[in-house]
């Protein structure tokens, strides 16, 4: 059974990742919240292996990737999961919401890929799989930090794809719209409808629509796909 690493698991998209590929894969999930990786490993008896590291935090994620060294845990998928914003209109954005939603983003993404993708390589065989958003193509009010992260994950992932692709390692990136999960349940009722006035298809996205995507992405079937951005918003923006 192929070894799977996955990021921000305590999420609504992580936690449909996490149900639809539970029998699949042996996967270890990384979160900051103890409490809710408990509820996670209560709910999903099949996985048990896990890391406590805010990925908003340097050392905490070369404590993280030095104990993945020093055990010589292989991985043959990563899913970059993980994300958060912190909004602010861009004159009043300071110092610290930039670099935190940065780290976070981006910065700790390619500190994972570039240690977790040495035993891809060797093995000539791995699954990179990196989740973006639409808000990289079309930018949002009050989120320049955001967009700018998520926009860097894809120009990186191109890169990256390009390095490893001979060593039949493949990165790609998945970019959701407005799908149904924490992330979006805070906007107003007025704010919803008028996002889903833009939809053509009418309904927001679930978690598990993403969680397809993720499955193809990681098999056998995905193999000749590498550096590609697959969009899943319903028709919100059709890139």
């Amino acid at each position: 059974m192929k070894k799977l690493l996955l990021t921000g698991a305590t999420g609504g998209i992580g936690l449909a990742i996490c149900d639809l590929l539970k029998d699949i894969y042996e996967i270890t999930i990384v979160g900051r919240n103890r409490s809710k990786i408990d509820e996670l490993l209560n709910k999903f008896k099949n996985i048990n292996n896990f890391f406590i590291c805010d990925l908003g935090d340097q050392e905490q994620i070369d404590s993280l990737l030095k104990e993945i060294s020093e055990k010589s845990i292989n991985f043959d998928i990563l899913i970059n999961n993980a994300g958060i914003t912190n909004d602010s209109l861009f004159l009043r954005m300071d110092r610290e919401k930039w670099n935190n939603v940065m780290q976070t983003n981006l910065n700790s993404n390619f500190f994972l890929t570039n240690t977790i993708s040495k035993s891809m390589i060797k093995n000539r065989w791995g699954r990179i799989i990196n989740i973006t958003s639409i808000i990289a193509h079309t930018g949002n009010v009050g989120q320049a930090n955001y967009s700018a992260s998520k926009a860097g994950l894809i120009a990186m992932s191109k890169s990256i794809a390009q390095e490893l692709a001979k060593r039949n390692v493949t990165v790609n990136c998945i970019s959701p719209g407005f799908i149904d999960t924490d992330m979006t349940s805070v906007l107003s009722e007025q704010q919803q409808q008028a996002i889903l006035s833009k939809i053509p298809m009418g309904k927001i996205g679930s978690p598990m629509d993403v969680a397809y995507c993720v499955k193809f992405l990681a098999s056998d079937q995905s193999e000749y796909i590498t550096g590609q951005t697959i969009h899943i918003n319903g028709g919100l923006a059709m890139l």
